[in-house]
């Protein structure tokens, strides 16, 4: 009870000191003597210093007042004892005052005394100016013999406090401090007091003033006399007026810890790896891109990520890195790249590798560009030995970041990227493929065939091994790239298509069949899996294991290593395994020119040493003025004098040199603008020039540097001069002359001021006339105020386009992946709404590739160039694939590295059957490396779809279900509808015609007469809005003058599917108007010095190199 007398055990009584009163003055004096010292070491601001020098002034005055008073008081305090005050209120007020201490404890505060008056009167005399009681009487002098030694340590502490910890660290420690303070100083203080009254213990006012503080107050333990209530009246006010300035600032500094994220401690840094991620705005996609490609690689697992961003993190980013799999793994850092505070909150010093991208969504992108310049050199300079991977914009800003480790720039790729789609389709559904981590698992639970077989194939990436360290290629040391290409994918299903020399640091594609294999070379391959971790079972080893030699592996058919894992490759009519076959029947002839014979034509052999004559391409040998032969006999052509040189004037710095078709004298600005005529030709729209190939026509917003690498690679040298696409610039502004001095030197290269939403420019531009339409991304439509609509201008037109001009192959470039659903949009198309599903269920499953189902995506109808972030990604693990994508995209030229091109596969063709015996066709042949297939095929519902769906559609639909009908009954004959003949249209809509008749006489449910007149109805609407389309158009090209023949409104591509089939099996079943992704070797690196055969003008030619064919007919 709170008013119950305590009563003292015996063994709390002193049996030397018969007072209870002695016995607590010797108590509190070795206590207090301790928390003293403690908390001098620690406490540094103005509370925690006043508490202190309280505390330290008390104890010195209890030091003195005992040497003053031991001598006069000794005998009376020997003999004085007394009793404690039966009555609580009553105050004895000589024991507050007078503390009895045994002899030992005397002594030693006697000679500590005595220690600090010679110490303090040393240091007078030493200062000594004249007057001695000037120096001993100073006030400042007293106080700084007290306090100057503790507080000098103090302060040295709270500055080694404020370097190795953060201002939250600081703040935490001083509020503790406050604490301990409060409460130390409360229960001392009572602890004295209470000797007048009821006397407590130590552990009594200490228990006390815990329980006072934290507002329980059991009441058990209270103070009896009023001074003691009196201080603590006087520590609650103190602890109320104290304490919430202290937990005021603790919360300020935690809000703005939240908002900025705090450090990244230097133990963690030094014992565990990280990257740091520096962005200027962190958006949701940008996010969940890196993460799931940084993290799919398994060795990264350990690897944490530190964002630095300037901006405040964004709610969304917040909710996904509050998820238990980000939380642990990613750190966000608010700050800037440019302070080196920051960075050292980052460690930037000791981090594995520092990502710095662009934003680019800015309007202003060059701006964008400056901000990351200066982030990467303020890193460089900060971190020397940081390696940096930087995104750029624009390609003109490229060189100023020329140091760092790897560089993207984005409108290189970009531009590179869809020129290549004109010519070898789907060019930007290959590379982003490659270059996104996948193991292969999407579409596989779909009922559809393609989408598994498209879904396994996209698992298919780049790796690379050094020779001698590899099963699959160890093997081919001193044979030749193409013997080793060849034979890695018939055994192993692996596809070789780049080697590099241990002495070189270039990366060469199908260096061609001249090329000898050594054991120090490092080989490139696509395949599913890294051969580290495949699954094949050598024969080697198990011999190996065995005791057995394996000198005679592959010595016969019968015992070729995993045969039962890859598939059958086919009826190949020779033994490609055994070096020495026998002469009698396995070696064939090869197949004649017209391919006729009573005989399945065979296939040649891939040599292990290459014979210089045979590998040549067939066209190098042929007349030099074959082109111009062919030119001179077609009527209306315009009269191009083309060479082959370097491009003499280069737009910005930093481009990359590379061997282009050139006219030989450089064409007037006048003559370079496609809608107005001028002195040297009249001709004002794309028909007056006469083109014979089809126009590439390209829409953007300016005319900026990066256009100059779209041209490049349509111009490039090992492109056929005879099958040059006219291309048409159509630009919403004039360009300046800076940008047609550049491209000037060019043949069959214009502009015309105009936009995609004029249908009057679209004519004039030739639209009618052209084959592929490339619609880039607008810079001042990439940001807008709601997420996603940046691309709703450019979706809206592309739409009108798709709608007029349905045969127009359009190859649309988007700011949002997620937007490509909405091109080509129907909205009563089944199909696309089961993919839409499928899309879904792939993302669930935590896929990098949930839009590849999308049918533009895998048409390449459709690109983002976000979708291309990965590759700087990966260059983290691999760091040749930047360089890798630079060749196939044509940005960069090595001396005796291939190029991508394609060929179709033609009803000539189809006897090679199988993609295996493809490759074996093109390696024997002309060296080329397949590795891939673009395919085309038919679309159709399902039965009970199909039926629902044709109750929808006019009679004009169910034409194009005829041709999907038709090609799902026979596979095996599948037809481009793009590369159709016109003139086959009427037959096939008067077929049409008959098998919808057909259809409806099927059905046993008679239509009401209701029905069959709002059928008529819609029938009438829906013809008669196509014949508005049409009327519409041909309306405005008499208007501009124009003809109207060519345009086909019935012509119509829209009932097919595409997709890209990286690295096939080899027993993959080739379909007619297959188009086959090949690397073809470097013309140049096939032409000897002396060529023995050849016509005169042969060696004119090297200098440029030879006219290959761009399209391989088997």
């Amino acid at each position: 009870m709170a008013g119950a007398k305590r009563t003292e055990s015996p063994s709390e009584i002193d049996p030397d000191v018969k007072t209870e009163a002695r016995k607590s003055f010797e108590h509190i004096w070795l206590s207090s003597a301790v928390p003293v010292r403690t908390m001098g070491s620690f406490e540094s601001d103005a509370g925690q210093r006043y508490t202190e020098e309280y505390s330290m002034d008390s104890t010195n005055a209890q030091k003195h007042c005992t040497n003053i008073t031991d001598a006069l008081c000794s005998k009376a305090c020997g003999n004085y004892t007394t009793n404690l005050t039966t009555d609580p209120t009553q105050i004895n007020w000589e024991l507050i005052f007078w503390v009895n201490r045994r002899v030992p404890v005397w002594a030693i505060q006697v000679t500590v005394a005595l220690i600090s008056f010679l110490q303090a009167m040393l240091l007078v005399y030493l200062s000594y100016k004249g007057n001695i009681w000037e120096q001993i009487f100073q006030i400042s002098f007293i106080i700084e013999m007290i306090n100057t030694v503790p507080f000098i340590i103090t302060n040295d502490l709270h500055r080694a406090i404020q370097r190795t910890h953060s201002a939250m660290f600081n703040q935490v420690l001083i509020l503790i401090c406050t604490l301990l303070c409060l409460v130390f100083t409360g229960a001392c203080g009572i602890q004295h007091l209470e000797r007048a009254g009821k006397n407590l213990t130590l552990f009594d006012a200490l228990y006390f003033c815990i329980v006072t503080f934290s507002t329980v107050g059991y009441g058990d333990v209270t103070p009896r006399i009023w001074p003691s209530q009196l201080l603590v009246v006087i520590m609650i006010c103190v602890a109320l007026v104290v304490l919430p300035l202290q937990f005021e600032e603790l919360a300020y500094l935690w809000m703005e810890r939240q908002k900025s994220g705090g450090n990244y401690s230097r133990h963690r840094a030094q014992t565990e790896k990280h990257v740091v991620l520096c962005v200027t705005s962190l958006k949701i996609d940008l996010l969940m891109d890196f993460l799931n490609e940084f993290y799919a690689h398994p060795r990264l697992q350990d690897y944490y990520v530190v964002i630095l961003c300037p901006s405040e993190m964004d709610i969304q980013v917040r909710r996904i890195l509050q998820i238990p799999l980000w939380s642990q793994r990613v750190i966000y850092l608010q700050g800037s790249a440019l302070k080196d505070q920051d960075l050292m909150r980052a460690k930037m010093d000791d981090a594995e590798a520092c990502f710095i991208l662009s934003s680019r969504n800015e309007v202003d992108r060059t701006a964008a560009d400056h901000q990351t310049i200066l982030r990467a050199w303020a890193v460089k300079d900060f971190a020397p030995n940081c390696p940096l991977y930087v995104q750029i914009l624009k390609p003109e800003n490229k060189f100023h970041v020329k140091f760092a480790d790897h560089v993207v720039c984005e409108e290189e790729f970009k531009y590179a990227m869809l020129a290549l789609n004109c010519v070898c389709p789907a060019t930007s559904t290959l590379v982003t493929l490659l270059v996104h981590t996948s193991r292969g698992q999407e579409g596989q639970t779909s009922p559809e065939q393609w989408q598994r077989t498209y879904g396994r194939c996209s698992g298919n990436e780049v790796y690379h091994i050094r020779l001698m360290d590899s099963k699959f290629f160890g093997e081919y040391d001193g044979k030749s790239f193409t013997y080793a290409s060849f034979h890695a994918h018939k055994k192993y299903g692996v596809c070789l298509i780049g080697t590099k020399r241990e002495d070189n640091k270039s990366i060469l594609l199908n260096p061609g069949p001249r090329h000898i294999m050594s054991a120090t070379d490092t080989c490139y391959y696509i395949n599913i899996t890294k051969e580290e971790n495949s699954a094949f079972i050598f024969k080697q080893e198990e011999k190996h294991s065995k005791g057995l030699s394996a000198s005679g592996v592959y010595d016969a058919p019968s015992r070729l290593p995993v045969q039962s894992i890859i598939a059958s490759m086919g009826t190949v009519a020779i033994d490609l395994q055994n070096p020495d076959p026998p002469a009698d029947s396995s070696k064939l002839a090869l197949p004649t020119e017209n391919g006729a014979g009573s005989r399945r034509p065979s296939i040649a052999p891939v040599l292990e040493i290459a014979d210089s004559s045979a590998i040549l391409p067939c066209d190098l040998l042929s007349d030099p003025s074959e082109d111009e032969t062919n030119q001179s006999d077609e009527e209306g052509a315009p009269a191009l004098e083309c060479v082959k040189g370097y491009p003499p004037n280069s737009p910005y710095i930093g481009s990359s040199p590379t061997l282009c078709h050139l006219l030989q004298q450089k064409a007037p600005f006048c003559c370079l603008r496609l809608d107005k005529g001028c002195r040297h030709n009249s001709f004002e729209d794309a028909k007056a020039y006469g083109f014979k190939n089809k126009l590439i026509i390209v829409s953007a917003e300016t005319a900026g540097n990066g256009l100059y690498n779209f041209i490049v690679p349509l111009r490039a040298y090992y492109r056929p001069r005879k099958e040059l696409n006219p291309i048409v610039l159509l630009l919403d502004n004039p360009p300046d002359n800076h940008f047609l001095e550049a491209i000037c030197c060019f043949p069959m290269v214009y502009y015309m001021a105009g936009t995609i939403d004029n249908l009057d420019n679209l004519l004039q531009c030739g639209i009618i006339y052209a084959d592929n339409l490339v619609v880039v991304d607008k810079e001042s439509t990439m940001s807008a105020e709601e997420d996603y609509m940046a691309d709703a201008k450019t979706i809206v037109n592309v739409q009108t386009m798709f709608r007029l001009f349905p045969s127009l192959s359009i190859i649309t470039e988007l700011t949002h992946p997620s937007n490509m659903r909405f091109m080509q949009f129907r909205a009563k198309d089944c199909y696309s709404l089961a993919l839409s599903k499928l899309e879904k269920i792939e993302r669930d499953k935590g896929s990098n590739l949930a839009f590849m189902f999308r049918l533009p995506f895998a048409a390449g109808r459709v690109f983002s160039i976000s979708m291309l972030d990965t590759l700087l990604y990966q260059s983290f693990v691999k760091d040749y694939m930047i360089l890798i994508a630079r060749l196939l995209l044509g940005l960069d030229t090595t001396p005796g590295s291939g190029y991508l091109c394609a060929m179709k596969v033609t009803e000539e063709d189809l006897w090679i059957r199988t993609y295996g015996r493809l490759f074996q066709k093109l390696c024997s042949s002309s060296a080329e490396i397949p590795i891939g297939i673009y395919r085309t095929e038919s679309h159709m519902f399902s039965s009970s779809e199909f039926k629902e769906v044709c109750k929808q559609v006019s009679v004009e639909d169910c034409e194009d279900q005829r041709d999907r009908r038709e090609s799902w009954k026979e596979k095996t004959a599948h037809r481009n509808s793009t590369g159709s003949d016109q003139s086959e249209h009427p037959l096939l809509r008067k077929k049409s015609m008959q098998w919808a008749r057909r259809l409806s006489r099927k059905n046993t449910k008679t239509p009401s007469r209701a029905e069959r007149i709002n059928q008529q109805r819609l029938n009438l609407y829906r013809r008669s809005e196509r014949q508005e389309l049409s009327e519409l158009v041909k309306n405005r090209m008499k208007h501009l003058g124009l003809p109207t023949v060519g345009y086909d409104e019935m012509n119509d591509n829209q009932n097919t599917l595409s997709y890209v089939l990286i690295n096939p099996p080899p027993d993959t079943i080739l379909e007619l108007n297959d188009i086959v992704y090949i690397i073809r070797s470097d013309p140049l690196a096939h032409v000897p010095e002396n060529l023995p055969g050849a016509p005169a003008g042969a060696k004119l030619r090297q200098d440029y190199g030879p006219e290959t064919r761009d399209e391989t007919h088997l």
